[in-house]
């Protein structure tokens, strides 16, 4: 072969060479744009951990974790048409209203067999009109959260609290050491969750989404408790004027001027973030229900969902069921603070034999005195009511409680202070710094609770026909 045939050949070689280096860095950078990506909405604080190791599991899809949160949010993209994600974080509360809307997709099909994973509140808290709309993530069985310390110098032995009028009595015995045994402002989530627990069903949907009934002055469910709560309210056993998750309520539930409270199961970790001096002298109890049976409500949680409006749908739903469903999935969650929905890792020793609350700086504290907590919960998992539907515009109606039923609870704030003023000044007290004290405007005629249903009902019915819902 000749010198100058050797070096053609050369420079061929060399140039198929590089042809194929490019051809494979084309292909390299081509099997990097091939893969899925999706964008999930979620507040969740694990969130991005557990999409990390999703993507470590699933190396076809790349996951876009956005910490947005609030129903507006969803709603404006909604109605701009463009930014929606793919997977969102929905309430069981809101579930409905998007559902009905058209908004989520319904993985029925997706999801055979998977009803008994699940614990039945939060299942059913999925579902509307027979059909699946996502999966849950976690759960708010509702429990009993009190300081025995407080109880305990009241005379009032917590674990035998079975019956609401057994509560009533203890509420009693906390007044006269001057302690309200609970405190409610005018919580719609509260409220809500109470009406469960009295079996009270005061809102229907119809299969179709299009009809609505709202019988909240009917339900029986809805008037056992709101009577028993007027109750309390009228004898002053529950402090109205301090609203919930506020600094004063938290500061009164630290001084142990306000003894307990009704909550969901994530509120462990917040009572030790919210009120860290009260470690080692609180307690958790199953909830009290009106005729001492064993049963309970959920208050809070949420779902994992798909929207209608995803170009990938698969790729969307594999996440979520890796999130949901998966061991690996729950597990990481669970790590990070969720309280499980699934039945398995309730039922598991590690989880049902905690003692401990992690806290923000992952350090264990005993906040419950060395009560293995997580098995009360987990039993106030099993005992949840199913049946329970709410609105098709629950959103709408938890900000409307406010307006509505809130004018009963400002009314009874009001109606004791006058009193407290009025009493104070007979007994001839004076003010900050020796002034004289001022009795305030009386607060007119008295608002009832049932007078504040009656208000909800009539907005929420309203409300309704103007969406174009058939109302009932």
């Amino acid at each position: 072969m000749s010198a100058r045939r050797t070096i053609d050949h050369a420079k061929r070689l060399t140039a198929a060479i590089l042809s194929a280096a490019c051809l494979l860095a084309v292909a390299a950078c081509g099997q990097k744009d091939l893969r899925t990506e999706i964008v999930v909405w979620s507040w969740e604080p694990s969130m991005k951990t557990v999409a990390k190791a999703f993507e470590k599991a699933n190396p076809d899809i790349r996951v876009t974790v956005r910490d947005t949160s609030g129903y507006e949010n969803l709603n404006s993209a909604i109605q701009d048409g463009y930014g929606l994600p793919d997977v969102a974080q929905i309430e069981y509360f809101a579930l409905s209203q998007y559902a009905v809307s058209g908004q989520l997709l319904d993985i029925t099909d997706r999801v055979a067999g998977y009803d008994d994973f699940y614990t039945p509140g939060t299942w059913s808290s999925v579902q509307l009109g027979g059909r699946t709309y996502g999966l849950p993530m976690d759960s708010g069985p509702m429990a009993f959260f009190y300081n025995k310390d407080i109880f305990d110098q009241a005379g009032v032995d917590a674990e035998k609290i079975r019956t609401w009028d057994d509560y009533y009595e203890a509420a009693k015995k906390l007044k006269t050491i001057g302690v309200y045994i609970a405190a409610d402002s005018g919580d719609a989530s509260f409220y809500d969750a109470m009406v469960w627990l009295a079996g009270g069903r005061p809102f229907r949907t119809s299969s179709d989404g299009k009809t609505v009934t709202v019988n909240l002055t009917g339900d029986a469910g809805t008037r056992t408790f709101t009577e028993f709560w007027q109750r309390m309210i009228d004898e002053g056993l529950v402090d109205t004027a301090s609203k919930t998750w506020s600094d004063g309520w938290k500061r009164k539930l630290g001084a142990g001027t306000v003894a307990s409270v009704f909550a969901g199961a994530w509120m462990p970790s917040l009572l030790l973030a919210d009120v860290p001096g009260g470690a080692g002298l609180w307690r958790v109890a199953q909830m009290p229900t009106s005729d001492g049976s064993e049963a309970n409500a959920e208050n809070g949680g949420s779902s994992l969902t798909v929207l209608q409006s995803t170009r990938k749908p698969d790729a969307a739903f594999r996440f979520v069921d890796y999130v949901c469903h998966s061991a690996d999935g729950i597990a990481e969650r669970i790590d990070g603070g969720a309280f499980p929905a699934d039945k398995a890792t309730l039922a598991s020793e590690e989880f049902s034999e905690r003692t401990m609350v992690r806290d923000e700086r992952g350090i264990d504290i005993p906040y419950f005195g060395g009560q293995q907590y997580n098995k009360v919960l987990s039993e106030a998992a099993e005992n949840v009511l199913t049946g329970y539907q709410y609105l098709p515009f629950e959103v709408y109606a938890r900000n409307d409680f406010s307006a509505t039923m809130g004018k009963a609870y400002e009314w009874s704030a009001a109606k004791y202070h006058y009193e407290d003023v009025k009493t104070r000044i007979e007994a001839g007290e004076t003010g900050a710094n020796g002034k004289e004290l001022t009795l305030p405007e009386h607060p007119g005629k008295r608002i009832t609770l049932m007078d504040g249903i009656a208000l909800w009902q009539k907005d929420l019915k309203e409300y309704g026909f103007n969406q174009g819902f058939t109302i009932k």
